[in-house]
């Protein structure tokens, strides 16, 4: 973000090629009204639900919304198809220039393939039942080979659990091997019974696993919380992606930092999707206090009715309206370029980057209003 008297100076292709002031700066110089600064990363997507908007019902809580989302999500290819490009599309037009996408499948690619945006494909692996480890890890491992195999992908993508609730012990050790130098993200405590279930192996997580018609006799609760129960598991990893965070505790979170070793820890946000299915908000003052990583996300359209990046910190902006624009800006760009590893040219105005340039319009000094919105530049 750039002060009154900075002026940005970009090549036709987007880069950053210096930063001056006015007096410095020479003649025609394009004078903006609004916020300028570089594009928004979402850093929690699932493109490939993009034909679910607008079918799932709000306030169902977890287990429903997880529910009807797998039962569900099957429909015909063009339509799903149709769904991501016009999803993009409005990523595109929402200032979005980098997203962290969840993948079960390869129906994202050839919409990837066109380069529009800069990905970090998060390939998803899910399994309760031991038994089905090996495959359900092959499965995920065969869609991974083909990510990281595309040229425009490189090593922008990672093996990546769903939740504590839905990885066995199996198949978590088939797949930390692949974490190594990775971002890792998980779906992180994300409802009450999350924590229920690892402390006391109880909570409505055993009427998700009825409704899925399997049981676990083998699981035994940890007497933990579910964050103090896996987190060690991606210790092998580069970067630590924990995504929802709806209810972590502070004992949680100290824990957390300190049991990092030599990882980054991100915590991301996606307060629309939270309050879509859950009808609550993380704890950002607790998370702000200790000073954690945080990024922000939109989860998918299941759960959002936007994926629009300057929506959800409208929603903190009206919660927690002590919080400084300056900073929600920061956790849209910078590190949520740090966190998808994409920041050697993405989320500031630092030289020879292209992070994109967008404004946002109709501010009240450097306070939002419900008219504020982007506008793309570069």
């Amino acid at each position: 973000m750039l002060n009154e008297s900075a002026v940005l100076i970009i090549s036709a292709d987007g880069e950053v090629l210096d930063l001056l002031e006015t007096d410095e700066a020479g003649e025609g110089v394009e004078t903006f009204r609004g916020i300028l600064c570089p594009g928004l990363v979402n850093c929690h997507c699932h493109l490939e639900l993009s034909h679910l908007k607008g079918l799932i019902p709000e306030k169902t809580g977890l287990v429903d919304f997880v529910f009807t989302v797998i039962t569900q999500r099957h429909f015909p290819e063009t339509e799903i198809y149709d769904a991501i490009s016009q999803a993009e599309d409005n990523m595109l037009a929402n200032g979005v220039v980098a997203v962290g996408d969840i993948c079960n499948n390869l129906l994202t690619i050839p919409q990837k393939q066109r380069q529009r945006l800069s990905y970090y494909n998060f390939v998803e692996v899910s399994g309760w039942m031991p038994q089905l480890a090996e495959a359900r890890f092959q499965r995920s491992r065969s869609y991974y080979e083909v990510f990281e195999q595309l040229p425009i992908v490189g090593d922008q993508c990672s093996l990546s659990p769903h939740a504590p609730y839905s990885v066995s012990d199996e198949l978590w050790d088939l797949m930390r091997p692949y974490f190594g130098k990775k971002t890792v993200t998980i779906h992180n405590q994300e409802t009450v019974w999350e924590d229920e279930l690892f402390r006391h192996g109880t909570g409505d997580a055993n009427r998700m696993y009825q409704m899925m018609k399997f049981e676990n006799p083998l699981f035994r609760p940890s007497g933990k919380s579910s964050l103090q129960t896996y987190l060690s598991r991606m210790q092998e990893s580069k970067n630590i992606l924990l995504v929802h965070n709806t209810f972590t505790t502070r004992d949680d979170v100290i824990w957390a930092g300190a049991s990092a070793l030599g990882q980054q820890l991100f915590f991301c946000l996606c307060p629309n999707a939270n309050l879509y299915i859950e009808t609550s908000l993380p704890p950002i003052e607790l998370f702000r206090e200790q000073q954690c990583r945080l990024v922000l996300g939109t989860d998918s359209l299941a759960s959002n009715h936007r994926l629009d990046i300057l929506e959800e910190i409208k929603t903190i902006h009206r919660h927690y309206p002590q919080v400084p624009l300056e900073e929600m800006l920061q956790w849209a760009t910078i590190n949520g370029a740090e966190a998808l590893q994409l920041d050697d040219r993405l989320g500031s105005f630092n030289k020879r980057k292209k992070p994109g340039v967008i404004l946002i319009e109709n501010t009240d000094g450097m306070r939002l209003t419900e008219a504020s919105r982007v506008r793309k530049i570069i």
